[in-house]
């Protein structure tokens, strides 16, 4: 059963657009190390876990990273929503703007789309496990390099909270291979 709380889990409250910071954000939202593949990762995974806890995890952190991908949204949306014709040209988000609008879409900040093919999931437990603890360090990367080049607090508060996120990620499920290896 899933329960949804009508806020995020930490506040986002960005006053300035800023298309640039955004383009360079998306990515957290539709790209290979992303939110999006992150919770369809965890989610597809739980099912073939024989370790009720092990899914749990899964469970719990897939959960997560939808409201994850909810806060990245929202920046995203935030950094956009008042833009002006000029503005969009001016910035270069005029590529993205004929397809989507001011919609947010899934893709990485070059602009390819989200794909299913950026995930995987194989009924092993510990390669999957592997494979979730290094999806956790790579979106740790990418927060790291979001950070490197915005400065902005309204923007990079709520980036340095999601980054604080993925290192407590890794960690449960590093604990959670090893449980499974114990038995």
């Amino acid at each position: 059963m899933w329960n949804y709380e009508r806020r995020l889990e930490y506040p986002v409250n960005i006053k300035r657009c800023n298309p640039q910071a955004a383009m360079i954000i998306m990515s957290q939202y539709g790209g290979p190390d992303g939110e999006l593949g992150a919770s369809l990762r965890y989610l597809s995974q739980r099912y073939s876990m024989k370790d009720r806890k092990v899914a749990g995890v899964l469970t719990d952190i897939g959960t997560e990273e939808l409201a994850h991908l909810e806060m990245v949204g929202t920046i995203i949306h935030q950094l956009t929503k008042d833009l002006s014709p000029d503005e969009i040209k001016a910035s270069g988000f005029d590529k993205y703007y004929i397809d989507h609008t001011l919609a947010v879409w899934p893709s990485v900040a070059s602009g390819e789309p989200f794909s299913s093919a950026m995930l995987q999931s194989t009924g092993d437990t510990i390669t999957d496990l592997y494979e979730d603890m290094a999806a956790e360090q790579k979106a740790r990367l990418t927060y790291d390099n979001i950070l490197r080049l915005i400065k902005d607090p309204e923007i990079a508060d709520p980036i340095r909270f999601l980054r604080e996120r993925e290192i407590v990620h890794f960690q449960r499920f590093g604990e959670a291979n090893r449980e499974d290896c114990s038995k």
